[in-house]
């Protein structure tokens, strides 16, 4: 009964030390030590041409974000998909760039990333306006959960990041959601970097909010604009949506929505539009 208290004792103790800030810092090293594989460098070339477009410094630190993405997060196929290292490599590719000239800690919480071969179906019970409960049955290419999961459709990510100017990407659309889900509910307004003094949180407010009402003005009145009208859902899905367009259609946005991209700007420590 004693040796199996000591064990107990010492098993909790290991598990302690392995939890600590200092002990992951000391695994992430040993990992950006190693370079960074030539076939992970071919799948990015032939898989996702954004990085090609970025200055030579933030391929470099965005290829160790993937590197240390890869080696700390599970990747768990579903409906009989075998997960590949390309895939592993296409979809922290794309994660990574939300937390370039940033801490990889920002995806803390992110817990697995699940992969359909395809769009997937989900069931839910909705409320409509008069207070009525339906079951409805969504079929989906993306998908965040508050638990740090993220479900995503290879092929949509894979058709995502093969164009990567049309505002359309399902990997920063969820993964911008689990930015907003930092510290609880997704509502549209992420926790800043620590110590980040260019942060208003008033003004991020007002400028999203802004640009929130303007996007659900075009869909009352059937107008396609800059984003995507999926984005007039929620202050949490405009977020997402204004994401993907901030990097994938950085230009458009600054000349429409200056106020908007000069936040976006702020908050993702990184200027798209100089990458074209």
């Amino acid at each position: 009964m004693a040796l199996y208290f000591l064990c107990a004792v010492t098993l909790g103790l290991i598990l302690m030390l392995l939890g600590q800030p200092w002990w992951r810092a000391y695994r992430q090293r040993r990992v950006m030590s190693h370079p960074f594989p030539a076939r992970w460098r071919k799948v990015l070339q032939r898989r996702v041409p954004m990085v090609r477009r970025m200055p030579v410094d933030l391929q470099l630190q965005l290829k160790k974000h993937i590197q240390i993405f890869i080696a700390e997060k599970p990747f768990i196929g579903c409906a009989g998909l075998q997960v590949t290292e390309e895939m592993r490599v296409v979809i922290a590719a794309q994660a990574c760039l939300l937390v370039l000239n940033r801490s990889l800690q920002h995806f803390a919480h992110v817990r697995q990333i699940l992969v359909y071969p395809g769009t997937f179906i989900i069931e839910r019970t909705v409320t409509d306006s008069i207070g009525v409960q339906q079951d409805e049955r969504l079929a989906l290419s993306g998908e965040s959960w508050e638990q740090g999961q993220v479900i995503l459709s290879w092929q949509d990510t894979l058709d995502g990041a093969a164009v990567a100017d049309d505002g359309r990407n399902v990997v920063l659309h969820e993964f911008a959601h689990q930015l907003d889900q930092e510290n609880g509910a997704a509502q549209g307004a992420p926790p800043p970097t620590a110590g980040d003094t260019q942060y208003n949180a008033r003004r991020w407010k007002q400028v999203l909010s802004q640009a929130y009402a303007h996007l659900q003005s075009q869909v009352q009145h059937g107008e396609q604009g800059l984003f995507n009208h999926y984005g007039a859902q929620s202050p949490a899905e405009f977020f997402a949506v204004a994401t993907e367009a901030f990097f994938e259609q950085a230009s458009e946005m600054a000349e429409h929505y200056p106020a908007l991209y000069q936040e976006l700007r702020g908050y993702y420590k990184v200027d798209p539009v100089s990458w074209t």
